[in-house]
């Protein structure tokens, strides 16, 4: 257990496995493994027929493999769902749980290149081994697409300004490093703010990097398809982009939440809520794990006649 603490210490871990109400010969897919604290909850209540497939991209996370005969894991993007449900024979699911933060270990590993704590390569692919790397964005991208994403993933005000001190910097010298890089952006921001705006300029870049809302709506589209009548979506969100998706979605059965209604005005949706409230850690859980303060905690059900 110490080593998966050390990776990710899961966020609201009964409250979002309890959610999934989970039957112990039922099918179920944990689409971010990560340290492997919610799968080990949701494997501690299978029995015989029960089985679980857990995706995780990142290398890193294989370490964590659990040793369990209803245990399967996916060395994937979660974009992937629907393919490999298929290929693993599963037509439809009881549940799917997504916790969408970052592990603490990627934001702890000076190698990576997602916190502007440490210095190193600027890189935070959440898959090392495929595309592009923060410092080919910043080194790469024209002026209007760097303002798009600051803007759009960071909501960054200052979006324009850090877009042009960006490529006026790289005129002269590749950015190579997180320090080069915060050298360039620092200045733009007042020393009292200066945390958190640079935590949104690095969760902009880590989003643009890892095609993270594309890959979201991709696995809500494929989990919308997957479960079954009765079964539950289950998702963690940490920032206001992801969470509006996710309600989205939850509410209109589309990304954009645009709601179509039937000839009564009743709004037709594949999904029920559950919570009509976001669930949020308490203070324990916050005080014991800082990092889960901004999590918030939707729970939808498939409907039972659309299939």
């Amino acid at each position: 257990m110490k080593e998966e603490i050390t990776y990710h210490t899961p966020v609201l871990l009964m409250p979002s496995v309890d959610a999934m109400n989970i039957r112990p010969d039922g099918t179920y897919v944990d689409v971010t493994f990560g340290g492997g604290g919610h799968s080990r909850e949701i494997l501690s209540r299978l029995e015989d027929g029960g089985r679980l497939l857990s995706f995780d991209q990142d290398e890193d996370a294989e370490r964590n493999i659990v040793n369990n005969p209803h245990f399967t894991f996916v060395r994937s993007n979660f974009r992937y769902l629907h393919n490999f449900l298929r290929y693993h024979g599963i037509e439809k699911v009881d549940a799917i749980l997504a916790d969408l933060g970052v592990s603490s270990h990627h934001f702890d590993d000076s190698e990576r290149g997602f916190s502007f704590r440490f210095d190193g390569a600027l890189d935070m692919r959440m898959n090392k081994r495929a595309g592009l790397t923060a410092a080919d964005i910043v080194n790469t991208c024209e002026e209007g697409k760097l303002t798009d994403i600051f803007y759009l993933y960071g909501e960054l005000k200052n979006s324009r300004k850090l877009a042009s001190a960006i490529v006026k910097a790289r005129a002269t010298q590749r950015i190579a490093t997180i320090g080069e890089f915060l050298e360039i952006v620092k200045p733009l921001f007042d020393r009292e703010r200066e945390k958190k705006e640079l935590a949104k300029v690095f969760q902009a870049l880590r989003i643009e990097v890892n095609q993270e809302m594309e890959a979201l709506k991709e696995m809500l589209y494929a989990a919308t398809k997957a479960l079954k009548p009765g079964g539950r979506l289950v998702v963690i969100t940490y920032h206001s982009l992801e969470d509006r998706i996710v309600k989205n979605i939850m509410k209109t059965g589309n990304v954009e939440g645009k709601a179509e209604k039937d000839f009564f005005g009743n709004v037709l949706t594949p999904f029920r809520l559950v919570n009509n409230k976001v669930i949020v850690p308490d203070k324990e859980e916050i005080e014991r794990n800082p990092r889960s303060r901004s999590a918030k905690l939707r729970i939808a059900e498939k409907v039972m006649n659309n299939q």
